[in-house]
């Protein structure tokens, strides 16, 4: 009786992962990437359950070549969640084609490859996840900006677990032949599985301000920059977009994504995140207190586009819930009496009758 090899059952997992985190991101050169690079995880744990699990073997060429794309896929990715080298990705082409002759040509080379690719990739993507900013995936919606962060760092060390545990495996495998190959490798996806399991089901821990947790001085510069970012958050209604992102917000402020991100973290003591979140809040204050709509409606109207997100950011500005705000007094329901700037435009909202 045929069973469903382990390798694709956990290919299946993490990309469903994968996608949990990152199916709000709205980016076409990273969806086109992160497409390819969990169908071939997937695929590729289709091969090797079908290689060492059915004893097909007229896959072990394709097995290492498809190995060896993985990596530049999701450093390419992630990368341009980050804003940044989208510049000539063809380079990226070197590893499977050098793995790809290895296997025709000088096939004792085909494992240090691979150890060299993961190990390279590995590194560059947990690099560039450790960098000083907290605000890394600039092109991700500013709701999915901690998941794909999260996505990065899980996807670099199972990178880093698989260049060593590939390394330990060819080694073993020298001195004590192929025979435990099966048990080994269903071991590594028992791993996978439950570091993937951990990483899904675990609460996201809170965004916390300030990456390093000290406010730095501000100056006038960054005011001014605020001031912009401000500005531009109320032109149109852009803090309503649920996709907005902290490129998007730049582009539209005329400012440098770093540089703005940097600004409001000085400034105002918070992050990206939670500067277009205050904004959000106020607009959902004057709502609830001017309208009759439901709170799930003004959730929806401001911006959010989970509840849990909502309240959760509500609870945190306000220090109360949304019924808890509606139903209290006039002079407590005032965004103005919890220091929350609502533009003087959004005031023409309490001439709109409940």
């Amino acid at each position: 009786m045929l069973s469903i090899p382990l390798p694709f059952l956990v290919g299946i997992v993490f990309a469903l992962a994968l996608y949990h985190s990152l199916k709000g991101v709205d980016v076409p050169g990273s969806r086109r990437y992160f497409i390819a690079f969990v169908v071939l995880y997937a695929a590729q744990g289709l091969v090797v359950g079908l290689h060492f699990g059915y004893g097909i073997t007229a896959l072990a060429p394709v097995q290492p070549v498809t190995a060896s794309v993985m990596p530049p896929l999701a450093f390419l990715a992630f990368q341009s969640l980050s804003g940044g080298g989208r510049s000539a990705p063809w380079r990226h082409l070197a590893a499977p084609l050098c793995v790809g002759a290895s296997v025709f040509f000088v096939p004792i080379l085909v494992d240090p490859l691979l150890l060299a690719i993961f190990l390279f990739y590995g590194v560059a993507l947990w690099r560039l996840t450790r960098s000083e900013s907290s605000d890394l995936m600039v092109e991700a919606s500013l709701q999915r900006m901690h998941p794909a962060l999260r996505a990065a760092r899980m996807t670099a060390a199972l990178m880093l677990f698989f260049a060593v545990s590939d390394a330990a495996l060819s080694v073993y495998t020298t001195f004590n032949g192929r025979d435990d190959i099966p048990l080994v490798l269903t071991a590594i996806n028992i791993v996978v599985l439950v570091v993937t399991g951990i990483y899904y089901f675990a609460p996201e821990a809170a965004e916390s301000p300030l990456p390093n947790g000290k406010a730095p001085e501000a100056n006038p510069q960054d005011e001014r920059l605020v001031q912009r970012a401000t500005e531009a958050l109320d032109r149109d209604g852009l803090y309503r977009d649920e996709n907005l992102s902290l490129a998007k917000l730049a582009r539209k402020a005329g400012v440098p994504a770093r540089d703005l991100s940097v600004a409001i973290n000085r400034a105002t003591g918070l992050n990206i995140s939670q500067f277009v979140n205050r904004r959000r809040i106020a607009e959902a204050c004057l709502l609830l207190r001017e309208t009759r709509r439901p709170a799930t409606v003004i959730m929806f109207d401001v911006g959010f586009s989970t509840k849990s997100n909502f309240n959760r950011e509500f609870r945190r500005i306000t220090g109360m819930s949304p019924r808890q705000w509606r139903s209290g007094s006039k002079s407590i329901a005032d965004p103005g009496n919890i220091g929350l700037d609502v533009p003087v435009a959004n005031k023409q909202l309490g001439a709109v009758k409940p």
